[in-house]
């Protein structure tokens, strides 16, 4: 969580650095620009991991393990941003970098959560749709909570890669 943040400030200065800015200045400019993303990793960083510690005792070890995959795309995302700030986004390694973070994003953030539900249902004898009426509601509403922006920041990038590999496909044609 630390480094995401520091990896958007330094992308946000190097965007920056032409405008002779002071670092203040564009440290509180990031903070505004990006106040939903920062406040994000902070919330996470700060109440939900050392609350999710604290309250789950010596329960759910895997399900912690699989929720910290997630992690997984964040280089793919951080490549994808750097190419951009350099202009590189017609390149080759640009669209190999999308199917990556695409590849990931949908292993290891959307369909993290069905194999989680299913997991639980091999070890505990049930079916993958009966996992959801068997355990306790806190946890459907905690991945629900925790999905709900995963699946918005996967269509965005799948639009993303739709408008990339249609204009390709367009200059190829045309």
């Amino acid at each position: 969580m630390i480094y995401d943040c520091y990896a958007m400030y330094l992308c946000e200065w190097c965007r920056t650095r032409d405008q002779k800015l002071r670092r203040a200045t564009i440290f509180r400019n990031f903070l505004i620009e990006n106040r939903l993303m920062v406040t994000h990793h902070a919330v996470i960083l700060f109440v939900l991991v050392p609350v999710s510690q604290k309250l789950r005792g010596e329960l759910g070890d895997f399900f912690v393990g699989c929720i910290f995959t997630a992690e997984l795309s964040t280089p793919f995302v951080s490549l994808g941003r750097v190419l951009i700030q350099l202009k590189q986004q017609h390149t080759l390694l640009y669209k190999v970098n999308g199917i990556l973070t695409l590849s990931t994003f949908l292993f290891c953030r959307i369909l993290l959560f069905p194999f989680m539900y299913w997991s639980y249902g091999q070890h505990k004898g049930l079916s993958l749709l009966r996992v959801p009426f068997n355990i306790p509601l806190h946890c459907n509403v905690a991945n629900a909570i925790l999905i709900s922006p995963q699946l918005y920041w996967f269509s965005l990038l799948c639009k993303k890669a739709a408008r990339l590999f249609d204009t390709a496909k367009a200059k190829k044609d045309g």
